[in-house]
């Protein structure tokens, strides 16, 4: 549930023994000392697992990770960054404190670890994680097939920085680009790691930002990416790669036998990425790898930044899956313009999405029979609705010219067809692009080029509502997403609204049953309307219309 008010929701990407190893997390370098209680157990099958216990109060600090500029944040506990939480799979995860939290309000968030791999947590009210209120989210996994590949594991986030908070930005953005201060590596000022000779280490690198692609290397080392989007991947041996706003890429790295010379890891932010750019903005960010932290030898740079070769469409499932036939397809378009309101928003179909009076979820658990009707959620609600079960093509045709990194929740998806050149649209009818029908990988984010398209496919077994959103905090914020709306029969038996929950959103002037508007049958007065890109309005620019076909 979103709500544009100083409440806070999290958003975690994960569907649904011993102690947590923080050994390898922030508290080596970043005071991650948040004390949590641990409760052994003993499944059926004989296998411990844990309870974990987190407790969170949310609150406003101060901190100045780019050494540039102090600025107000959100932390836990009074600290920032917020502690990584760490478990193992099929253990459970309690955070007290998290729907849209009112202010001086509490909630708990009970997970049980269902899947291993990358993930983070995060606020997803307005662009609250551009403040801070983000941190990793890492599963381990007891069988992993890498496990006896590498000794050591290091947790590296990514990060763009703004010296205004999100409130701020998101209101710019309205009318024109955002423009980032800083990028950050490890939320903090200049952060050191260390390699020892011979050894293996796992690096799993997070993209937290709320705007930047960043394309990573680390001077005379390759690597082969093992994992994205929690998903295992065949090794796969590259320089360097790019990672976009939410992915998650594991790599692992062969530290060199020497400690003669030092390296440098490289961030580099997507040029393309910005319409202007200030000076003063540092694209290349670099931050040490110490073999020997005695001496400042380091070896010459081999920064390669966007000249990078590299492609995550080329990654490979390590599962045997191929993709599979599907039942139903939507086709939706991605825009972003100036629309009827004035507002410069992001769009699907021409319509962008904006909250409804009813939490959409809610809508999908009170309105019976009339759930599977998509104009219950309103006309800005961009509702699309899936049976139970069903395999789901969608096609994403990007009329932008600008690349969005999408992000499905709820779901892991199949990447089957991509484009491979601007102006190249899918249609359903002509092959175009590239395509992979073979060993498709499963993940949860991927970009989708500029005035290019993608083709996804998932099975619709997750009942309730999932958004499907640009990660672009403030694209999204204006208008850039959908709600997948999923087997609603289903949903309705075996979901319940809790009371606690219900009464929050009331607090917050939401209703907590009836359509969009909050009331009974098709009666919509009241809801947000209204708001669209005019028929006349051309989504592609006319001058180089085409459609790029091959």
């Amino acid at each position: 549930m979103e709500k544009e008010e100083d409440g806070a929701q999290f958003h975690h990407h994960e569907q649904q023994q011993d102690e947590p190893l923080l050994k390898h997390g922030r508290d080596a370098n970043n005071n991650n000392d948040d004390s949590f209680v641990d409760d052994v157990f003993t499944s059926l099958s004989g296998q411990k697992e844990k309870r974990i216990e987190l407790d969170w109060s949310i609150t406003y600090t101060f901190a100045n990770p780019d050494g540039k500029f102090e600025r107000q944040v959100i932390g836990v506990n009074g600290h920032w960054p917020p502690p990584i939480v760490e478990a193992e799979l099929e253990d459970t995860v309690t955070i007290h404190n998290g729907s849209s939290i009112p202010p001086g309000a509490s909630r708990t968030y009970k997970y049980h670890m269902q899947q291993t791999g990358t993930y983070w947590i995060h606020s997803h009210v307005q662009a609250q994680y551009l403040d801070g209120l983000r941190t990793p989210l890492i599963i381990h996994d007891p069988d992993d097939p890498y496990q006896n590949k590498y000794d050591e594991e290091i947790i590296i986030t990514l990060s763009d920085w703004y010296h205004d908070d999100s409130r701020s930005n998101a209101k710019w953005f309205l009318s024109k680009e955002n423009l980032d201060e800083s990028g950050i590596i490890g939320d903090r000022l200049n952060p050191k790691y260390y390699f020892e000779p011979g050894k293996t280490y796992r690096l799993r690198i997070i993209n937290v930002s709320e705007f930047i692609t960043y394309y990573f290397s680390i001077d005379g080392h390759e690597f082969d990416v093992i994992e994205v989007d929690g998903a295992y991947t065949e090794p796969y041996r590259t320089k360097n790669f790019y990672v976009t706003i939410a992915q998650r890429m594991s790599i692992l790295v062969k530290a060199r036998n020497t400690t003669d010379l030092n390296y440098l890891i490289h961030a580099d932010m997507d040029p393309t990425q910005f319409d202007e750019r200030p000076d003063s903005l540092q694209l290349n960010i670099t931050t040490p790898i110490f073999y020997d932290s005695t001496h400042m030898s380091f070896a010459p740079s081999e920064d390669i930044g966007i000249k990078s070769k590299f492609d995550d469409f080329n990654l490979r499932s390590l599962a045997d899956v191929k993709a599979v036939d599907t039942d139903t397809v939507f086709n939706i378009t991605v825009e972003q313009q100036i629309v009827i309101d004035g507002l410069n928003r992001g769009m699907i179909n021409r319509i962008p999405f904006i909250n409804s009076l009813t939490p959409t979820l809610f809508t999908e658990l009170t309105m019976g029979e009339l759930a599977n009707n998509s104009k219950v959620y309103g006309s800005q609600g961009n509702a699309y609705i899936t049976k139970y079960l069903d395999m789901i093509e969608l096609v994403v045709n990007n009329f932008d010219e600008d690349a969005h990194p999408f992000h499905m929740h709820g779901h892991k998806f199949q990447v089957v067809v991509r484009s491979t050149k601007e102006r190249q649209w899918y249609d359903g009818v002509n092959k175009v692009g590239k395509w992979n029908l073979a060993k498709p990988v499963y993940r949860d984010t991927i970009r989708i080029q500029a005035y290019g398209f993608v083709v996804l496919r998932y099975r619709s077994d997750n009942p309730g509502a999932w958004l499907f959103h640009c990660h672009i905090d403030w694209h999204f914020y204006s208008g850039m997403g959908i709600v997948l709306i999923e087997a609603p029969a289903q949903a309705q038996e075996r979901m319940s609204i809790d009371p606690l929950l219900a009464e929050q959103c009331r607090q917050q002037g939401k209703f907590a049953s009836g359509n969009a508007a909050g009331k009974e049958g098709l009666d919509l007065s009241g809801a947000p309307h209204g708001i669209f890109l005019p028929d006349d309005k051309p989504l592609i620019p006319p001058e180089e219309d085409g459609d790029g076909n091959e």
